[in-house]
């Protein structure tokens, strides 16, 4: 699996980091996991063609918790592009470059934002 991965940081940024993410309703069905919607501008023609069936589209970012006898957190976004309503179909693929720049940049400025030092 392909993902961008933020290392290092303590458990106050992780807990931060959920808890504008859950105000934002971008919680995900398991702890720890949250959806980041694509917008629709950046879809593939095949995703846009699918959208009423398979979408709305997302990125799922994953936040982990350190061993409990230490502080280091990760937030991991995967670079896969998923369909909420269908868990297979040809149009859940990776990110292609501009939908992986924008979701990249977007975590970077959300975690920036939250005024969290990476």
């Amino acid at each position: 699996m392909r993902s961008y991965l933020i290392e290092d940081l303590v458990e106050n940024d992780l807990k931060k980091i959920a808890d504008a993410l859950n105000e934002l309703e971008m919680r995900g069905p398991l702890d720890g996991i949250y959806y980041l919607p694509l917008p629709v501008e950046l879809l593939q023609q095949e995703q846009k063609n699918h959208l009423d069936e398979c979408g709305p589209y997302f990125m799922a970012l994953e936040l982990v918790e350190g061993p409990s006898d230490m502080s280091e957190c990760q937030v991991k976004l995967e670079l896969l592009v998923r369909a909420r309503n269908k868990i297979r179909c040809s149009c859940v693929t990776y990110a292609t470059s501009p939908q992986r720049k924008h979701m990249i940049e977007y975590l970077d400025q959300f975690i920036e934002e939250l005024e969290i030092s990476v």
